[in-house]
């Protein structure tokens, strides 16, 4: 069977981690804005580091399974 852990994982973290649709780190007009849907280079480049930096914990460090 095949392992849907680390597809569900990633999907999951993108959609949540998608610059302005949820927060935006860092903002226009402030350090965080909230449902902005708008969105800039830095805030593309911080909200990939996190999203490396989550992936990597959750699927290499924690080692999640779905079967």
């Amino acid at each position: 069977m095949a392992d849907w852990g680390p597809v569900l994982i990633a999907v999951v973290l993108f959609v949540l981690l998608s610059p302005g649709l949820l927060f935006q780190l860092p903002g226009r007009g402030k350090v965080v804005e909230f449902g902005g849907m708008q969105t800039s280079g830095a805030a593309i480049l911080v909200h990939t580091v996190i999203y490396f930096g989550l992936i990597t914990i959750l699927l290499i460090a924690v080692g999640v399974h779905v079967y």
